[in-house]
């Protein structure tokens, strides 16, 4: 294929994300009204892949028995490229596109991580690519995974588990952000897992002798797990929450329930760490004469992005240019930034290595491309992508959708996902996308690069979860 030929065929893919704008723009709205939570995205994930079957993709529902996932699929043989698409929203995030804290409905779920612009992003660039694929009879295929409960760690590790990325050349994704770059840091790889103490109940007082607290166990694993530190990674984590703890001081609980996420840079190293804290919980229950069920609830690898794919949808980031903003959205962004903490917008940039830095708090808002942040670091968070990438050859940018300083999880974040600052970093992420997907069916010599990197890494991926766990569809 001729370079002229390419550059066309990109150009057709940026004039589809240009027409169709509008349209995006109304569809990450209306997922951001919905604002459901993972497991319940019913009518986003509907929304979504109703829009995809009207651009041609054949639709697959329910997939790897989660009611909320799909498949959209277009063309066929090799290169498959995949866009990973997320929607879940956040409890109690509820916030009016303002640049105050007010809910839209006390109590009620929200945007507050941008996930109604990121699956609506990545489903406008793989359109997009569909597009220019179909007008000018490209080979390949593409396809949007509809990835539910991101928030909870389940969507794309099971989806993974089941099989549906084995045929995948290469995967892409975005994420709302306060910057526009490329994601280059690793995350930490995570078990979630709950244990669940029995024991016998008795009235406190009158036969404490007769019982066996599920709640003394609880308690002493906990101990245990305390002490373990001392003996782990200082980069392993371990958080746990008491879930059920009985009901009455005077009444001996037969049953009680932790819940531990157990998280380290290495899927490796969080699998020697969660053994440790089974055979703790193991001695709780031999010591209280209680027994234990550990109910396993999902688990993911750590993100291990490709640095030639990467610096592919990074070249392609810089030629779209970052969002530019209008007055009225730079003032929702002072507003916004005026009620930060010095401190807290001062310590988001310096983490990311923001250039020009005095610039960007000026106007609060990123109109530039930065370099790719990160790399060789591993942040400490986790996502399920880790699990993909684990699986595929992956790269994630980042674009500027959220005030310089928000944090994700907050109302400030919920309120730019909904107005226009989100959806103009949305706009731009849906043509890089796209533009990466084009120059990988046009241009094979990249996807070649991207193969020999992946094919010469040292990890070989294993789903961590227990064979014929079915994945969890409520918290």
């Amino acid at each position: 294929m001729q370079l002229q030929d390419s550059e066309i065929i990109r150009k057709d893919a940026l004039k589809w994300v240009t027409s169709n704008k509008v349209r995006l723009i109304k569809v990450a709205h209306k997922i951001w009204e919905y604002a459901e939570t993972s497991m319940e995205e019913v009518k986003s994930s509907k929304l979504l892949a109703d829009e995809l079957e009207k651009e041609g993709f054949s639709i697959e529902l329910g997939v790897a028995s989660i009611p909320t996932a799909f498949v959209a699929t277009y063309g066929s043989g090799h290169p498959v490229i995949g866009f990973l698409g997320e929607y879940d929203a956040l409890p109690n995030l509820s916030q009016r596109a303002l640049p105050k804290k007010e809910p839209l409905e006390g109590g009620a779920n929200g945007h507050g991580c941008g996930h109604n612009l990121l699956g609506t992003g990545a489903a406008g660039g793989i359109m997009a690519a569909k597009y220019a694929m179909q007008k000018d009879d490209l080979p390949g295929t593409v396809k949007y995974f509809g990835c539910p409960a991101e928030e909870t760690l389940v969507g794309k590790v099971f989806m993974t588990k089941a099989g549906l990325f084995n045929d995948v050349d290469v995967a892409l994704t975005w994420h709302p952000w306060f910057s526009n770059t490329v994601w280059m840091a690793s995350t930490l790889a995570m078990n979630s897992v709950k244990f669940r103490f029995r024991g016998l109940t008795a009235h406190a007082a009158a036969s404490p002798e007769v019982g066996r607290s599920a709640l003394d166990a609880v308690e002493l694993m906990d101990v245990g797990a305390n002490y373990l530190r001392e003996h782990i990674i200082p980069e392993a984590r371990i958080h746990y929450v008491v879930t059920c703890g009985g009901e009455a001081p005077n009444i001996i609980p037969d049953f009680a329930e932790v819940w531990y996420f157990v998280r380290a840079p290495k899927q490796s190293d969080v699998e020697a760490i969660y053994d440790r804290v089974c055979e703790i919980a193991n001695g709780a229950a031999l010591m209280t004469g209680t027994k234990v069920d550990i109910v396993f609830v999902t688990a993911t690898w750590e993100y291990l992005p490709s640095k030639v794919l990467s610096d592919l949808l990074y070249r392609n980031l810089k030629e779209v240019g970052p969002p530019r903003f209008s007055k009225e959205e730079k003032q929702f962004a002072r507003e916004i930034a005026e009620k930060f903490p010095e401190e807290q917008k001062k310590r988001m940039s310096m983490a990311y290595n923001v250039p020009e830095l005095e610039k960007a708090v000026k106007s609060n808002l990123i109109e530039y491309v930065s370099p790719p942040i990160d790399a060789g670091k591993t942040l400490p968070i986790s996502t399920d992508i880790g699990e993909v990438s684990a699986k595929v050859p992956t790269a994630q940018c980042f674009t500027c959708s959220f005030v310089l300083g928000s944090t994700l999880h907050s109302w400030q974040a919920a309120a730019a996902a909904g107005m226009g600052i989100g959806h103009k970093g949305m706009v731009v992420a849906s043509k890089a996308l796209a533009l990466t997907a084009i120059d990988l069916i046009t241009k094979p010599q990249w996807l070649r690069k991207v193969r020999d990197e992946f094919e010469n890494r040292t990890t070989i991926y294993k789903s961590s979860i227990p064979k014929g766990l079915e994945p969890p569809l409520s918290p």
